[in-house]
């Protein structure tokens, strides 16, 4: 009211005096508004089932209007082959096969195979190559099979001169092993023979005192009870020993710990909680999840959006970049 009254005062001395209905309607306008921001914000409740009203999911039309030649414009053969679905071949027995894994199925190749390339024949060379190489179980570990298949003399034929060539003294001497170390001694054979001498050989007394353990007395090294002695009994303590000797003191204000059970006052029981802290322990009030919220109106479109035009700088932006 004070603000209304300094307001009427202050269009007064200007000459701009509102009517009375104007200030009517801006504070009844305003008690409303703080009337429904007071208020508590209640919890949405939609539902996503179709128990209740009838839902209105909207209209198919466009936001403008079609030409009559676009809706009823046939198709062309190249988008009638890209409208029709994938032919699944992974069905029946094909299901998680290998051959649909980097593939749709297909085991040959894309590319059209001539028919002389079907039917011809591979040479005898092709067919060795062919053959899967073999390891024979009796000679797992030879020579030959350690960087070929298995042949022993190479796939070319050898002249009868090279056969029949000597070597000549530098291929000789190259061909002689590396000679052993003139110290060179070869392992011993398991189990080795011990010498008649070290079967009879007898220790002598310094090494059978050194094979004998250490002694030590069994013990007990110290009665259990021994004797103090009068000056140790009637000695007394420094001042230091005492004062070391003193248990630390408590820090000023240190309460001891509560027992299990202690008194709980008459005032303390008669208590009750005030509206706020009642207000306060109420849990929050959710809804279920087991029922899901779906809004009714999420997809119902305006009838001024139904009828609106596009501007045409909208129209412009939305143009594909040509590029």
């Amino acid at each position: 009211m004070d603000n209304t009254r300094e307001f009427e005062e202050y269009g007064e001395e200007n000459g701009n005096t509102k009517n009375n209905d104007e200030f009517d309607r801006i504070r009844t306008k305003g008690r409303e508004r703080f009337k429904y921001l007071a208020k508590h914000k209640e919890p949405k409740v939609e539902w996503y089932t179709c128990i209740g009203p009838p839902q209105n999911w909207g209209t198919q039309e466009p936001l403008w209007p079609l030409n009559k030649a676009t809706i009823s414009a046939n198709a062309s053969h190249r988008i009638a082959e890209l409208a029709t679905p994938k032919k699944n071949f992974q069905t029946g027995v094909y299901i998680n096969r290998p051959l649909w894994q980097y593939s749709c199925g297909r085991a040959s190749v894309l590319t059209t195979v001539d028919e002389n390339a079907l039917n011809a024949h591979a040479s005898s060379r092709v067919e060795q190559l062919a053959n899967s190489k073999t390891y024979p179980l009796h000679t797992p570990n030879r020579i030959e099979f350690v960087y070929s298949c298995g042949r022993s003399s190479p796939i070319w034929s050898v002249p009868n001169s090279a056969l029949n060539s000597t070597a000549t003294p530098r291929v000789l001497n190259l061909s002689q092993h590396k000679p052993y170390h003139p110290r060179f001694q070869p392992e011993k054979s398991l189990p080795w023979e011990v010498p008649e001498p070290a079967k009879k050989a007898k220790a002598s007394e310094r090494v059978e005192q050194l094979a004998s353990p250490k002694a030590r007395p069994e013990g007990p090294f110290r009665e259990p009870t021994w004797q103090i002695t009068e000056r140790a009994l009637k000695s007394v303590a420094s001042p230091r020993c005492l004062e070391l000797a003193r248990s630390k003191s408590l820090v000023e204000g240190f309460l001891p710990a509560k027992d299990i059970e202690w008194p709980v006052s008459r005032a303390a029981k008669q208590a009750s909680a005030s509206e706020r802290i009642t207000a306060l322990s109420q849990p929050i009030q959710r809804m279920n999840m087991n029922i899901l919220q779906f809004n009714p109106e999420a997809f119902k479109v305006k009838p001024q959006a139904l009828k609106g035009q596009i501007p045409a700088r909208v129209n412009e932006l939305a143009q594909p970049i040509n590029r």
